[in-house]
């Protein structure tokens, strides 16, 4: 299967191909734990959940890193106005954020690297940088040299001509197409927290965070980078020409970018009074499910309008496919009836996924699934064999959507079956068939536990 993704980059459609086969490593930016994280936030973080499962389905491993920023301006200012020390400030939203990803039924990533638990890893990528002559100190803070940066700006396409090196920004965020030298380390300020550093006491930058972390975990080259559509300016685009000026070598084969979520046809706002958490819908009485169909339901380039009539719309559909579910599990087929073939529905889900993730028609093939099994329960045409692989297919389109509650979850008997036969091979030493009825049941989508009692079989 071709997978391709459009490269934000080059600004083309391209075949996906990572650095090592079957395997990618994965950048995504994670929040900043001064709040609650939003409902804009939460539909890039669902965007890049669904690129994962997505790439988990079609056979890679993947190595997802999160990064959580807990040292950062606005963390600063907030934590000093409560009278909170930062690790009792971040630590409050960062377990609020991680509440929040269970009940979106986002899958965790494999690393999730705070940004205090690296500033030893970023003052090392900034004495690489001053050893080649990218930086310069002023008023004891280090900046980053954007001039000397050749390819500066060819991520957010911005154009370069006429700006004057020396104007600088301190600050992490900025407005959209002001480029100046950034700040790699921040000149200690009193009341503010501080390490030290060959550069003086002081604080990493925004953005020098991320480049230390992805090096950490992922290397100096490594396959796929996500995030908002606001993180290109500046922070994406500072990652890439710190990163490369360090290691000499291309940072990110494939930069992927979520569209900003509007509510109401409108920017949100708590001004406007349309700002929503996920807390906030829940206490409306909102279920986290029918947000994350919502969210995931537009295609991740496209700009999403957040109503919350559409989100009770979303809740009904989340609902209507859990009722076929449990109808599927509970219906008795009849004897001799003919068994149905699902290849067609699967092979255009996969394949609407692989063509940039195309989950608008990616969806219309799982709901031309359901309308199928539902035309043969309420025929009684459907065969026991054709029912216990309808479930394994509900199991493996839901892989990738996760929109079904896992709990207590009726496993298909075919997967029960094969379980059963891969115990006994065990029990009976004939490991190498053991291990292949393995395989065949985590190419349907379920794993097996072993344990003393004896095994347990699971969705994946």
């Amino acid at each position: 299967m071709k997978i391709s993704f459009k490269n934000t980059y080059s600004g083309q459609i391209e075949e996906f191909l990572p650095v090592k086969q079957g395997e990618v490593g994965m950048y995504t930016c994670g929040p900043t734990v001064y709040n609650y994280a939003h409902i804009g936030n939460f539909r890039t973080y669902i965007f890049e959940d669904l690129l994962r499962r997505f790439l988990i389905s079609a056979g890679f491993s993947v190595t997802q890193v999160m990064n959580i920023t807990d040292i950062e301006d606005k963390i600063i200012r907030d934590s000093v106005a409560q009278g909170k020390s930062l690790q009792e400030f971040t630590e409050f939203y960062t377990r609020g954020f991680f509440e929040d990803m269970k009940f979106l039924n986002i899958e965790s990533a494999e690393h999730y690297p705070r940004a205090t638990a690296h500033v030893r890893e970023m003052i090392e990528m900034i004495e690489i940088l001053k050893s080649k002559g990218f930086t310069y100190e002023k008023d004891g803070s280090t900046y980053f040299r954007i001039s000397d940066f050749k390819d500066y700006g060819k991520l957010s396409k911005i154009d370069l001509a006429g700006v004057k090196t020396g104007l600088r920004y301190d600050t992490d965020e900025y407005e959209k197409d002001d480029v100046r030298d950034f700040v790699l380390w921040k000149a200690w300020k009193e009341g503010e927290p501080f390490w030290d550093s060959p550069f003086g006491k002081g604080r990493p930058g925004w953005h020098i965070e991320c480049s230390a972390m992805s090096k950490k975990y992922l290397g100096e080259t490594f396959d796929i980078h996500s995030g908002g559509v606001d993180n290109i300016f500046p922070h994406h685009e500072n990652e890439i020409a710190q990163s490369e000026a360090a290691s000499g070598r291309k940072f990110v084969r494939y930069w992927l970018h979520s569209e900003h979520l509007i509510v109401d046809n409108k920017k949100m706002s708590k001004s406007l009074g349309n700002f929503y958490t996920l807390r906030d819908l829940t206490d409306k009485g909102f279920q986290p499910l029918g947000v994350r169909y919502l969210l995931l339901s537009a295609h991740y380039r496209s700009k999403l309008n957040f109503t919350l009539e559409g989100l009770e719309n979303a809740e009904k559909t989340v609902k209507r496919i859990g009722e076929f579910k449990q109808r599927l599990m509970d219906f008795h087929p009849v004897e001799g009836t003919s068994s149905l073939d699902f290849t067609r529905f699967r092979e255009g889900f996969q394949n609407a996924m692989a063509d940039d993730l195309n989950i608008s028609l990616a969806l219309s093939h799982f709901h031309e699934f359901m309308r199928t099994l539902n035309d043969a329960m309420n025929c009684s045409s459907l065969s026991n064999d054709s029912r216990n692989a309808a479930l394994t297919e509900l199991q493996l389109f839901d892989n990738v959507l996760g929109i079904l509650k896992t709990d207590k979850f009726s496993i298909p008997e075919n997967i029960l079956e094969l379980a059963s036969k891969r115990w006994q091979a065990k029990t009976t030493r004939n490991f190498p068939e053991a291990d292949r009825l393995r395989s065949e049941i985590l190419s349907l989508g379920y794993r097996v536990d072993d344990s003393k009692e004896g095994y347990k079989v699971l969705p994946i």
